[in-house]
């Protein structure tokens, strides 16, 4: 696979309800990390004394985090609006050549800065918050 462009790994937000994704707006950086803890079920009978994993078990989830700046304001005051009222919306991410991860999120973190002759910028952070749907692009 040829390298790909970072502007074009985007996070999406359901801003209605309706299932129609707009991307926050503004966003420069943007990481996706996928997690699963692992539950260990090693005796002293385990082969060579080498640590077992129970497969299947253990908690998945994911982490988005982002920053950039201010470009839009109905997507500005929804992030606002999902912090404040600890939604957890749908959220899409398109990962390019890889694939879409789709499902509700929450915004764990919203943080804003500026400084005297810059913009005004802003990081978020979210944190999946039921099952994800990932589709592999075709």
């Amino acid at each position: 696979m040829p390298a790909q462009n970072g502007k074009d790994l985007l996070v999406k937000v359901d801003l209605t309800g309706d299932g129609q994704f707009q991307t926050m707006a503004g966003l420069r950086a943007t990481r996706v990390t996928f997690n699963a803890e692992t539950v260990d079920v090693t005796t002293l009978d385990s082969a060579g004394g080498w640590r077992e994993l129970l497969t299947g078990a253990g908690v998945k989830s994911a982490a988005i985090s982002g920053s950039g700046v201010f470009r839009d304001a109905d997507t500005d005051e929804r992030a606002r609006q999902i912090f404040f009222d600890g939604e957890t919306p749908d959220f899409q991410i398109i990962i390019p050549n890889f694939g879409t991860v789709e499902g509700a999120f929450q915004l764990t973190s919203i943080e804003y800065g500026g400084s005297h002759n810059g913009e005004a910028t802003y990081e978020v952070s979210l944190a999946s918050a039921g099952q994800l749907v990932f589709v592999e692009a075709v």
